[in-house]
């Protein structure tokens, strides 16, 4: 390998949104992160985010809206 290359690799403090900080190593000093293992639901086994506004929940209120149409066109026949 090449001689003065590489960056250095020094103890970083990483700091997440959750409070949680701990020390690792890398390239940085600092790291700020939004997600780490005890906020991260893979590892809590709870639910941190939740996504009201998806593709899935915006399509089953199309659908219902359209069936909430189709029985109002047929009761007014």
């Amino acid at each position: 390998m090449k001689d003065k290359i590489h960056p250095t690799y020094v103890q970083a403090r990483v700091h997440c949104t959750c409070g949680n900080e701990f020390v690792t190593r890398s390239t940085r000093e600092e790291l700020r992160v939004e997600v780490c293992s005890d906020c991260h639901p893979f590892y809590t086994g709870r639910q941190k985010l939740v996504d009201t506004g998806g593709r899935v929940e915006r399509f089953q209120r199309r659908v219902a809206k359209g069936r909430l149409h189709t029985a109002q066109t047929r009761s007014a026949r």
